[in-house]
């Protein structure tokens, strides 16, 4: 793997500062003030919220208190998303804070997985590594770890520890120096204007005569209206971590240090603003 750990580690202490409000229909023994807190762009939002749920159950009637949700401007927010999707997906060209509202009630069951405790997440990221490991390596990485290297990858996602996930993950972004890359490249497309969940298809980081793929290559190939408008005008940004990385820019490389934790390229393509 190329020794890139500056990109590394931006990536991973990416922070959205963040304004949560409690919906004006909950039911409060007294005002409910907003919470502020910093997010990991990486984690996921019911991994991090403790402290948003504490400071609003203070002021609720426990007989008002179910399961917490989050919804910004109407649209409720997947958890199993990581948390710096969401925004580039929903929130990128708005003013910061990011001002997401909180429910206690009338969880959206169509819109939402529920999300009963921490060890659902740990299920749903560690499922996300196996698959992107049998994009990559025929899941031989994952398969010869133990459990504990398992556990390692887990505690340091939730435990917001850089060096204890990366000593176990860098295992996962290793190939064969006679393979120039991964066998598939492990991505997701997510368009803001579509309800279609995400693309994800097979996609090679090498073509077949030795040259590198780009990201306008795999744009191209399964997400063209994203590059090329019909009217010549761009009216869509390719978003990853916050950034717009230049389309030129070869897919391996986006792989092995823009994916997020769970080992996927998660790529927003959100409508260009017209100020």
């Amino acid at each position: 793997m190329t020794d890139d750990k500056d990109v590394l580690r931006d990536v991973w202490f990416g922070r959205i500062p963040t304004c949560f409000t409690l919906y004006q229909d909950e039911i409060t023994e007294r005002e409910a003030d907003p919470y502020y807190l910093l997010l990991p762009r990486i984690s996921y939002l019911t991994l991090v919220t403790d402290k948003v749920k504490k400071h609003f159950q203070k002021v609720m009637r426990q007989e008002e208190v179910s399961e917490i949700w989050f919804e910004y401007e109407g649209t409720p927010l997947k958890w199993h998303y990581p948390i710096g999707l969401l925004f580039d997906l929903h929130a990128s060209n708005t003013a910061l804070p990011w001002s997401i509202t909180v429910h206690f009630k009338n969880f959206p069951e169509k819109d939402l997985l529920h999300c009963h405790s921490k060890d659902v997440i740990e299920a749903h990221f560690m499922a996300c590594i196996k698959e992107a490991d049998a994009l990559k390596h025929k899941s031989q990485v994952i398969n010869e770890m133990q459990k504990k290297d398992h556990k390692q990858l887990w505690m340091g996602l939730q435990n917001d520890k850089f060096e204890q996930f990366w000593a176990i993950n860098r295992k996962l972004m290793e190939y064969p120096p006679e393979d120039n890359g991964f066998r598939y490249i492990p991505f997701r497309i997510y368009q803001a204007t579509t309800e279609r969940p995400f693309i994800q298809k097979l996609f090679r980081p090498i073509a077949s005569g030795g040259q590198l793929h780009t990201l306008g290559d795999l744009l191209k190939d399964v997400c063209p209206s994203a590059i090329t408008p019909e009217d010549g005008e761009q009216k869509t940004q390719v978003m990853i971590h916050g950034i717009e990385p230049m389309l030129e820019t070869p897919i391996q490389w986006l792989s092995e240090h823009m994916s997020y934790p769970d080992n996927f390229l998660h790529i927003s393509i959100i409508p260009r603003p017209t100020d």
